[in-house]
């Protein structure tokens, strides 16, 4: 079982940044999601496991950025910009053995708890 674990939400004024961590041990293709409230889940960023292939919702491209640090098992989500829509609960996936990166939740085998992001306007 591969527990992945989320930090970095919180609350923010429109226009601020925000930098969400995910503990991802293991060789993972990794995506972040968000879900809003009466909402479905859905697809933010997204990288493989050398960080050579990334993909964005159009939502979130040009103002977040995914990356990660294996040496440290950490996958980042930084997003600037910030609008009252991007309010929240952010959650990083996990999926091993391919070599893209899903857009889709269910192609996806671990899940963290979630983190809360709010911004205010």
């Amino acid at each position: 079982q591969v527990q992945l674990v989320e930090s970095g939400g919180g609350l923010v004024q429109a226009g601020g940044s925000l930098r969400l961590s995910c503990a991802a041990p293991g060789r993972y293709n990794m995506g972040w999601f968000r879900q809003a409230p009466g909402k479905e889940r859905e697809f933010v960023a997204g990288i493989s496991w050398g960080g050579g292939i990334t993909r964005y919702a159009d939502s979130v491209k040009g103002r977040s950025t995914i990356s990660r640090d294996n040496a440290k098992n950490t996958v980042y989500l930084q997003m600037n910009t910030l609008k009252p829509e991007d309010t929240a609960v952010y959650y990083c996936a996990a999926v091993g053995g391919i070599s893209d990166v899903r857009v889709v939740a269910g192609s996806y085998d671990y899940w963290g708890q979630g983190t809360q992001v709010t911004v205010s306007s």
